[in-house]
């Protein structure tokens, strides 16, 4: 039986600032997943880019967008809400940065949700919030929430940040909430876009490139393989964990082998 999959990405979130931030769940997810903290995402390590390559399994000089400005693609590819939705799996997105509307193509959601504040101090709280709502009452096959508030605070306190790694463990203090909630229905993917540096990110440096990976809820953990993930891969894993089919253009792999 397919496992539904919630994914859960915290932008610009470091691997190096999990062990910093002083959020005791975090130690409880990896005892129930499996992770690793040298994943990869694509150069430019820009949010829109990085997201784009995700939910379409190309980098970015395939699907064109190289910086937070959707263009439409010149070769369009299928999307990870499109083949789902054509497979009959419903899809819910809940987020706060209002660039990813334009991940999925018009009528791929079942449910959308997006809400910001120029302050970001309780963006990530209103958006989880939102998502335990609808999935308490819907239980969609994939659900994507994003949280924005890291990739602020470090663009206005610095990667590393005492501010940052508060946002950090704000986040964290989300994903336990979603977790608790629907550990037994779901398989939870947890990642970030990107990493960053200084008040920036964009670089091809390891600080910039280097992301988290975690999926827990599998029932075959050996059926996964974290050794040498990109961000190219997630989308695929989802479609393995949901039984459908990739898309012959995607370049990523599966890192799931069912």
């Amino acid at each position: 039986m397919a496992r539904k999959v919630i994914l859960i990405l915290v932008d610009g979130m470091r691997p190096d600032s999990l062990a910093l931030c002083a959020n005791k769940f975090i130690k409880k997810f990896m005892n129930v997943s499996e992770f690793t903290l040298k994943g990869k995402t694509v150069y430019p390590s820009i949010t829109l880019p990085c997201h784009m390559s995700l939910f379409h399994s190309v980098p970015p000089e395939r699907h064109g967008i190289l910086s937070n400005t959707y263009v439409p693609q010149v070769r369009p590819i299928k999307g990870l809400y499109e083949i789902l939705r054509e497979a009959g799996k419903s899809c819910a997105s809940v987020y706060n940065w209002e660039e990813l509307r334009d991940l999925g193509r018009p009528g791929s959601l079942d449910y959308g949700y997006f809400y910001t504040e120029k302050s970001y101090e309780d963006v990530d709280n209103v958006v989880t919030d939102n998502a335990l709502t609808y999935l308490r009452n819907n239980q969609a096959d994939f659900f994507f929430l994003y949280l924005g508030k890291t990739d602020e605070m470090g663009h206005r306190y610095g990667w590393m940040s005492e501010k940052y790694l508060e946002a950090v463990n704000d986040a964290w203090n989300c994903i336990e909430k979603v977790y608790e909630a629907f550990k037994d229905e779901y398989v939870f993917i947890i990642t970030a876009d990107h990493g960053g540096h200084g008040r920036s990110h964009g670089e091809d440096i390891s600080e910039d490139m280097t992301i988290p990976l975690f999926i827990s809820g599998v029932e075959d953990k050996g059926k996964l393989d974290l050794e040498n993930p990109n961000i190219i891969d997630i989308a695929p894993t989802i479609c393995s964990l949901l039984k459908v089919d990739p898309v012959m253009d995607w370049e990523g792999l599966s890192l799931y082998n069912n």
